[in-house]
Formats: structure tokens, C-alpha cells, sequence
């Protein structure tokens, strides 16, 4: 299996559709989707696959029993933390080959304790709603990644 150019990973996500979308836009970009359990569904379950339509067997799909696994794997690694309590806008970063962007759950997001620790980047945005819905946050921070590692994608054709 190739390196992908990005990991994109999912921390205890709740609702199975938005873990499908996530993962068919990895599919789509040449990203791998972690998942970081436990998570309340199966990754097996209709409701992932149907979003992730019938390309879900083909997600580079990497999945980690917790948080302590997913941190040794992370170890040495360009890791960015997104959430909606972070002090700096998404765009301020320029992304290499091989990072390592970190969406939390649906409902509250990554522990705050974490964002502490680790910063985080944030989506600004000027209108009345707390954050994006998870998929499109994750689709907005791929893709300006992207501009970087995948420049190639962005040529006219």
C-alpha cells in the first residue's frame, strides 16, 4: 500500500454517515481515515456504508482500539488538531505529505484538555452556529491541505 498523502482522522465519532462521507472523500483525495474507538456503531453498519456508497471497501481505513493507540501510532508526526475553540484560522498552516489532521465528535468536539495541551486550528466563521457539521469541516481542511501536498489536483485541465 502506497503512503497516502494526508491522514484524516476521525476522535470518537458519533454519527455513522458523517464517518462515510469522510471516508469516501479520503477515497476520492488518496488519504487514509482513521478512526479512533470507541465509537457507539459499527463500522460495518448500513448507515456507513451508505454514505460512503459502494466505495466504502476500497477506504484506505485504518483503525485504533483507543486514544493511547492512536497516540503511539501519531508519535514523530506532523499532528493538527481542528476544532472550534481554536485560536488560529485552519489557513495559517502550510501542510507537508503526510500530516496528520484531527477532527473531534459530532456533539463536543475534541476534549478540551487536549486543545489545551496540543492547540488547535479553527474554521472561522461569521455567522450564529457553533462549528461546520463534521464532514464539511473535514472536507474544507482536506482540500486546503491538498493545495499543498497535491498541487496537481488544482491545474486546469
Amino acid at each position: 500500500m502506497t503512503d497516502p498523502c494526508l491522514h484524516i482522522v476521525l476522535y470518537h465519532p458519533e454519527i455513522p454517515p458523517n464517518t462515510g462521507n469522510a471516508g469516501r472523500l479520503c477515497l476520492g483525495v488518496g488519504a487514509r481515515l482513521h478512526v479512533v474507538h470507541p465509537i457507539p456503531f459499527s463500522m460495518d453498519a448500513k448507515a456507513v456504508r451508505r454514505a460512503g456508497l459502494d466505495y466504502w471497501q476500497h477506504v484506505d481505513l485504518q483503525e485504533h482500539a483507543d486514544e493511547a493507540a492512536f497516540w503511539a501510532w501519531a508519535e514523530g508526526r506532523r499532528v493538527f488538531l481542528y476544532s472550534s475553540h481554536g485560536e488560529r484560522p485552519f489557513t495559517s498552516v502550510r501542510h507537508e505529505r503526510g500530516d496528520v489532521l484531527v477532527f473531534g465528535q459530532e456533539t463536543v468536539g475534541l476534549p478540551k484538555d487536549l486543545v489545551a495541551a496540543r492547540g488547535a486550528l479553527t474554521i472561522p466563521m461569521s455567522g450564529p452556529i457553533r462549528s461546520l457539521n463534521l464532514s464539511n469541516a473535514v472536507a474544507v481542511v482536506t482540500y486546503h491541505a491538498l493545495q499543498a501536498v497535491e498541487p496537481g489536483l488544482f491545474a486546469a485541465r
